[in-house]
């Protein structure tokens, strides 16, 4: 989206200048990069683009700035100066961390008291808080704790008008009003800028064991899945790796070592006839090298967690008939990555034909990686939801100018 007529690129780094300092302004590759000091210099930054028409996008390190559809913007908002962890209540087992603060930071403070966010997202080394929670990204721990939605208490937005909102609050037990963070969760910066955010924490995991379980047909796992969230044990994560011929299942329980050893023994039973070995030293990090791999095509999906080993059983015999090959991760929860090694008509083929199957179930599948010259032959949302005339209609009513990372969520919102 161009500025206003009467406004040229000069004149609004030299307002924006202005704003947050003219070292913390410059232009690349046709954008201007701006860096806020605080919530109020975003507001303002904002504020401006919206009366004059430019298109931001907020952005923390980039690690997920090719998620979701391209969109043409004129102002990269950085938040790479806010990335403090400004609060942490640990007898509240609660904290605050502003925007720009990475990941691996934030839980290097909050485990001086023996505390975490129970959320293992892609890149903690990198992504900062405001990044994930936009993207909506979790990993295996999901299973026992949540996702961000329930592990988020309140936050601060920048609205696209510059207005500042404040939802929840910064106590577990908060019923101020409408939950507008979780709305804000996963909106990809097409609603408002996430400033800072609060989270509700738990305990550190201290003592912690993975098992591993291996067969060469994903369909044999369904029925120890099943035994093992009908018993009493309590696994923090539970994931699926599949390629070629081959498919295990990764479980990780936390609790104390006299107790692990008795899961040992009761995990035997449970999976009688499959055997278990060494678990791999980076099994936990298999989603994250999915992308590091740089595969052409990474894709997300949705199913019922039910009928996860079915989906990963065909997907596999789907690459043996057309000879190419599919990487496989699973959360238990049934949600699926996969990475592709080609990114031709088999490829979209089988993406398509998985959407077919989950749609009836009420499952998605959505494209994170692919080669700019497929996307216009695939929707990498693929949505087919009656939900999207309200989706639009909530775009609409917070962004009515649409400057706000306009046309990379779902429908073009």
């Amino acid at each position: 989206m161009a500025t206003s007529a009467a406004l040229t690129i000069e004149d609004a780094i030299v307002h924006l200048g202005a704003t947050v300092g003219r070292e913390y302004t410059h232009t690349r590759e046709g954008q201007i990069v701006v860096s806020p000091a605080d919530t109020r210099q975003i507001a303002e930054v904002v504020c401006f683009a919206n009366k004059n028409g430019i298109a931001v996008t907020p952005m923390g390190s980039g690690t997920k700035r090719h998620w979701g559809n391209r969109a043409a913007v004129r102002i990269q908002l950085k938040t790479e100066r806010m990335r403090s962890v400004r609060e942490h209540s640990w007898q509240d087992m609660t904290c605050t961390a502003d925007a720009g603060c990475t990941w691996a930071a934030l839980q290097a403070e909050l485990k001086h008291h023996g505390q975490m966010v129970s959320l293992d997202p892609l890149w903690p080394d990198r992504a900062t808080v405001g990044g994930i929670v936009a993207a909506n990204d979790s990993g295996a721990l999901r299973l026992r704790y949540g996702g961000l939605r329930d592990l988020i208490i309140g936050m601060t937005i920048v609205l696209a008008d510059g207005t500042i909102a404040k939802t929840g609050g910064k106590v577990v037990k908060n019923v101020a009003g409408y939950d507008l963070h979780k709305l804000m969760t996963g909106s990809f910066g097409t609603l408002g800028v996430i400033t800072d955010v609060n989270f509700r924490l738990h305990p550190l995991e201290e003592h912690v064991r993975t098992w591993t379980a291996r067969t060469s047909d994903a369909t044999q796992f369904k029925e120890p899945l099943r035994a093992l969230f009908d018993s009493h044990i309590v696994p923090s994560s539970v994931q699926m790796r599949a390629e070629k011929a081959q498919c295990s299942v990764d479980i990780r329980i936390a609790a104390v070592p006299k107790c692990l050893d008795k899961h040992a023994i009761d995990l035997e039973k449970i999976f009688s006839g499959i055997p278990f070995s060494e678990p791999e030293e980076d099994a936990w990090r298999a989603r994250q090298n999915l992308f590091n791999a740089n595969f052409p095509v990474v894709v997300k999906a949705s199913v019922p967690a039910g009928e996860l080993c079915t989906h990963v059983a065909e997907l596999q015999r789907e690459a043996a008939a057309n000879e190419t090959e599919v990487h496989v991760v699973c959360q238990a929860n049934g949600l699926i990555a996969m990475a592709f090694d080609t990114a031709g008509d088999a490829t979209i083929a089988s993406i398509e034909d998985l959407r077919k199957k989950v749609r009836g179930s009420g499952g998605s599948v959505v494209v994170l990686q692919l080669p700019d010259e497929l996307r216009s032959r695939l929707d990498v949302w693929g949505c087919d939801s009656n939900a999207l005339p309200l989706m639009r209609e909530i775009k609409r009513r917070f962004d009515p100018n649409r400057i706000l990372n306009p046309g990379r969520f779902v429908g073009n919102i």
